[in-house]
């Protein structure tokens, strides 16, 4: 089966088995831009912005350059410091760290892109031009408990139960475990992309997307049955 067609029927199989309002998107690192595919053409206040444009329909790819209007986003995405030095990043930092956010210990332990990227490819999972790295689902808790239970199954799941701040960082998480990670997000994700009370992401590796869809199929039809079971069971 060719990409598209592949990645067109792991998006329906993802809507039909998790539901109405679960989204995913592509997100792939290349070295050129694929042809026909346009530069995403405005700025951002964040790296996580683009998971909302591209979660709304758009295909597009972003330079560096692009990610730089979140040092933190820059940061995860393994990007060297910018004109200010990284005085922008210290800040935030510091800022964080006031508030008791973050311990600094911490912030040596952020994963990110080793080695930075040239150019990253953003899409809804349907639509990607190519093969994507990393599948960023959006969903109910519901709804990612199933994921998270198909991820168990193939022998997928991350190290750690949940990514927590920064929700970027999920990405090179990731790519460098190659193990599919759920965030519930940082509250800067949730103003940027206007994720919804209830909802939380779980990332899967790219390349073993197909293996989690097999699994979510077993998964969702064993959670019906045993709803089913504990709500007679209930009454």
């Amino acid at each position: 089966m060719e990409l598209s067609a592949r990645l067109r029927h792991h998006h329906d199989r993802i809507r039909e088995l998790l539901g109405q309002g679960a989204s995913a998107i592509a997100v792939a690192f290349v070295d050129e831009p694929p042809a026909g595919l346009a530069h995403v053409g405005r700025s951002a206040p964040s790296g996580c912005t683009f998971w909302k444009l591209a979660a709304d329909g758009e295909a597009f790819y972003t330079d560096p350059v692009d990610h730089r209007g979140c040092p933190v986003g820059a940061h995860t995405h393994g990007l060297p410091p910018g004109p200010d030095g990284g005085a922008g990043l210290a800040d935030m930092v510091k800022t964080m760290v006031g508030l008791e956010y973050l311990r600094e210990s911490e912030v040596a332990a952020i994963p990110t892109l080793a080695g930075g990227f040239r150019h990253a490819v953003y899409a809804p999972l349907a639509a990607s031009p190519v093969a994507p790295d990393v599948v960023i689902l959006r969903g109910s808790a519901r709804q990612m408990m199933l994921a998270a239970e198909a991820a168990r199954a193939a022998g997928m799941e991350g190290a750690a139960p949940v990514r927590e701040r920064p929700t970027c960082a999920v990405i090179a998480e990731v790519m460098a475990g190659g193990r599919a990670q759920a965030s519930f997000a940082c509250i800067g994700n949730r103003v940027y992309t206007g994720l919804g009370e209830g909802e939380v992401y779980f990332a899967v590796p790219g390349g073993r997307l197909g293996e989690l869809v097999d699994r979510l199929a077993a998964v969702a039809a064993a959670n019906r049955e045993l709803e089913a079971f504990h709500r007679a069971r209930l009454a």
